[in-house]
This record gives structure tokens, sequence and C-alpha cells, in this order.
């Protein structure tokens, strides 16, 4: 695995699931965790969307909501049978010295975009890498100027953090049939060597937060299995509820 010839940093910044009923995963979050939502995107619309940003410090939740059937993520809700993940955006530091390895690899990217609040001084840059291409699930990269905004919550996202509960992400579990294929693949694109972790999983290191890939059961559809977050009190560590299709575990 030949690595970047400029290693630009690789970081969890954001969990997006796709639902049917926004406002239920909302209460949910709400109910579980104490987030807040800070925004609520209206440049979704253009995909037929509806959806919520809640943060947990400089990480973030992101829930969509298909208007219609007929539209991006109403197809894939209707491939995973239900809700559940739908892409997981990677923060990092330059998107340019991407490209050449995205390109030699394969990876089509689907979507490409920058935005410039000129108003906040927040500049953005990302790119959606197409799921065909890396298997699990949509992975975006993006680069937000400077490192610790994020246009994609808002202008007052930090008046809405809520860390009662938890403070961050930590993690994510991809499960797969064949989840060393998938793990393999991952590391490949994102430029991390797989490595097995105590429970004899793999996982990739990211410089914030993790990857992990665990075996799914013969016939399921790939995707995200677990959302791992960080316990304002570690005493309630290994409490999991299932939200909008995913398994949250405290860490």
């Amino acid at each position: 695995m030949s690595a970047l010839s400029h290693a630009p940093g690789l970081s969890l910044l954001q969990i997006t699931l796709v639902v049917g009923d926004l406002d239920c995963v909302e209460r949910e979050l709400a109910e579980a965790y104490g987030l807040e939502v800070a925004f609520r995107d209206p440049s979704v619309e253009r995909w037929g969307l509806d959806n919520i940003v809640l943060p947990m410090g400089t990480t973030f939740i992101e829930v969509l909501c298909p208007r219609r059937p007929d539209t991006p993520g109403g197809r894939h809700r209707a491939r995973l049978g239900g809700d559940g993940g739908y892409m997981v955006i990677l923060q990092t530091g330059e998107i340019e010295p991407w490209r050449p390895r995205l390109a030699r690899l394969g990876v089509r990217i689907a979507f490409e975009a920058e935005t410039r609040d000129e108003k906040h001084g927040q500049h953005w840059s990302g790119l959606h890498l197409h799921p065909g291409d890396t298997g699990g699930m949509m992975i975006s990269l993006d680069r937000p100027d400077p490192p610790d905004s994020w246009v994609g919550a808002g202008p007052r996202w930090r008046e809405f953090i809520r860390q009662d509960v938890v403070t961050g992400l930590d993690g994510i579990v991809l499960a797969s049939p064949d989840s060393e294929a998938l793990a393999a693949r991952w590391g490949e694109v994102l430029d991390r060597v797989p490595r097995r972790d105590e429970s004899g999983g793999l996982t990739l290191k990211l410089d914030r937060g993790t990857i992990g890939f665990v075996r799914g059961r013969d016939g399921a559809v790939e995707g995200l299995q677990g959302v791992r977050l960080c316990a304002s009190d570690r005493s309630r560590a290994g409490e999991r509820r299932r939200i909008g299709g995913v398994e949250f575990v405290l860490v």
C-alpha cells in the first residue's frame, strides 16, 4: 500500500443516518444523550431530503429523511430495508493530495463542492466517494477551514453543544459478510493499515476516532452496524441503545 506523498491527516467528523421518521429520531437522541439540533440545512432539499445536525463537541450526528422514495436517500433506505447508516464524513487537512490516489484505485467521485461563508469566515470543500467503489457506506472527505469550523452544522452550532451525557464520536463499526475484504479496501482508500483489535476484529485508527469492521450475517446488506460515543460519565460505558437502525454504544 503506497502512502500519500503528503499525508493530510484524517479524523472522524460526522456520521449520517437516513431514517423514515425524523421527528422520532430527534426525540430519541435528545432523550438518550441530551443532544440538541443546531441546524436544519435547506440545501439538502435539492436531493429531496430534510435533515437535522446535532453537535457533540467538535463532532456531529446528522440525520436525513427522504421526502420521497424516488431520491438517492429514499433508494438507499430501501436497499437497507429501513433506517440505517448513510455516510461517514472524515475531516482532512487537504483535499487535493487525495485525488491521485482515488484515481489510481478507481474510486469515482460521486459529488464535490465547496462553499465560502464570508460573513462567518468559514470555507469548506469536500468529496463524496462513490460507495460502489468502496463498499460499506459512502465516505466523504471534507476540509473545513478553519479546521475547528463546520458549515454543515450552521453558523451557530457551538451554542447547541450538549455534553452532559456524551462528549463526541469515538468510532463507527461496519458489518460485512466479508469484513476482511471491506477493511482492506477502506484501508487502501484511506491510506491506513487495518489492525487486529482485542476482539479479533479489524480496525482502522484515524487521527481522531476509529473505524471497525465485523462480520455480518450472510446475505445481509453491508453497512453501518454501530456508533461509539464517548461517555461523559465513564461508569456508563457499555450502555447500548438502538436509534435510527443503528446501535449506539457508550465507551
